[in-house]
């Protein structure tokens, strides 16, 4: 992918819409600089001396301005003689900026707090570019560093082609040292991985924050590899919560839905498995989906503003079970439902309930609906597998359930509980 350059639109220039790959800023340019104007002074005739007009006896207000004055032009006079003295020793009156010495950088230390700067200096040394070979294939991830003895956490469409394919991975360090990863272990459903670089020690972890009180709206950053370039760095907000989206490798045999966070911060091929943070530089998601327009002739489409990321609650209870076990759990309802199926009434449809399931002991009828997940709305059957995949088994949640004559009711489920995952 290549990267479009704005510019302000020309007379015959075709349409009125922008490129949909362009972000920019808005950074206003630099202030015009206008010349410094002095308006010359009329003076007397030489030889021909000023009239003497009689006037009111001065007060002692007038001696007083009169003084003031006298200072004043002394000042100005020393301001004049050092221009004068400016001009004389360079021969000119052209100033220039060559001529200004740079002012010297900011203090590290001294960066605004919450900025993106701040940010930027608190996380890239906890973010690694992964590269991964298959069988067919050669591709690229970012990682955020778990642990000081090389435990990082990464998407598992990053590492699946390594994975199944008998490839391998290597983990490129903010030093520039390249190290051979082994994988830990690898939750297809949650698009979640665990792997470990050898040899290695005193690596900076990141901090986790929580997903739990992440608001629409707030500012975040992001930080990864797209396409290859380590450590960029983009920013934007929270766009959206619970948003369904499927994501994920094609060769699990695994549904991965995620109940995503949405920004609009710039993620690109390559930014899958670095981290998303707010402004303190505490981790608060994964990301691992762009959506995109079309494209053609086999080339990756680029960002438009609609990322998702993987809430970090979720992502550090599903490393937690990779790391001890290899292997990780999720809650299960006990429900089909159409998947992806959006109807006119916004609700996910039971198909079947499955016997001695957490549907089945709450009552849950098939040709039933379900309409809410605790707060959460669920108005397609990927929005119930998300919602319900976002609980840590052994989870009571609370569900409205609407049945064909349109009455609603609230019933109870402890969730169930299903192995899933891989080394």
């Amino acid at each position: 992918m290549t990267d479009d350059t704005s510019r302000p639109r020309q007379p015959g220039d075709p349409g009125a819409h922008p490129d949909p790959h362009w972000a920019a800023t808005g950074r206003p340019g630099p202030p015009e600089q206008h010349p410094a104007s002095g308006a010359n002074q009329p003076t007397a005739p030489l030889g021909v001396p000023p009239l003497a007009v009689p006037g009111p006896r001065r007060s002692g207000t007038v001696m007083g301005a009169v003084v003031l004055s006298l200072i004043v032009g002394l000042v100005a006079g020393g301001v004049g003689g050092a221009v004068g003295y400016h001009f004389a020793s360079t021969g000119s009156g052209v100033t220039s900026a060559l001529d200004v010495p740079a002012p010297q950088a900011e203090p590290a230390a001294n960066l605004p707090v919450g900025s993106v700067e701040q940010v930027a200096q608190k996380v890239t040394p906890s973010v690694v570019q992964l590269r991964v070979t298959g069988a067919q294939t050669a591709d690229e991830g970012s990682g955020i560093v778990l642990s000081s003895d090389g435990l990082i956490l990464t998407n598992n469409h990053v590492v699946e082609p390594a994975a199944t394919g008998g490839g391998n991975v290597t983990a490129v360090l903010q030093d520039g040292r390249m190290v051979p990863v082994q994988i830990v272990g690898r939750a297809p459903t949650f698009d979640l991985a665990v792997v470990r670089a050898q040899g290695v020690s005193s690596l900076t972890p990141a901090q986790l924050g929580s997903s739990s009180n992440v608001r629409v709206g707030q500012e975040v950053v992001a930080i990864g590899s797209p396409l290859g370039l380590s450590g960029t760095v983009t920013s934007g907000i929270v766009s959206a919560l619970n948003r369904p989206v499927r994501a994920g490798g094609e060769g699990s045999g695994q549904e991965t839905v995620l109940d995503a966070i949405q920004t609009d911060a710039a993620i690109n091929p390559g930014n899958s498995g670095g981290p998303l943070t707010d402004m303190q530089g505490r981790v608060i998601a994964i990301n691992s989906a762009i959506a995109s327009l079309g494209f053609s002739n086999g080339g990756q489409a680029g960002s438009i503003g609609l990322g998702f990321a993987i809430p970090i609650d979720q992502a550090r209870r599903i490393a937690s079970e990779l790391v001890h076990n290899g292997q990780a759990t999720q809650a299960v309802l006990g429900v089909s439902v159409p998947a992806g199926q959006q109807l006119e009434n916004s609700a996910a449809l039971v198909q079947q309930v499955t016997p001695g399931s957490a549907a089945a002991a709450a009552g849950i009828q098939p040709g039933e609906m379900i309409t809410r997940v605790g707060d959460q709305v669920i108005d397609s059957g990927d929005a119930l597998i998300a919602a319900i995949r976002s609980y840590p088994p052994g989870s009571q949640v609370t569900m409205t359930i609407k049945n064909s004559a349109g009455t609603t009711r609230q019933v109870h489920a402890t969730l169930g509980s299903q192995q899933v995952g891989t080394r």
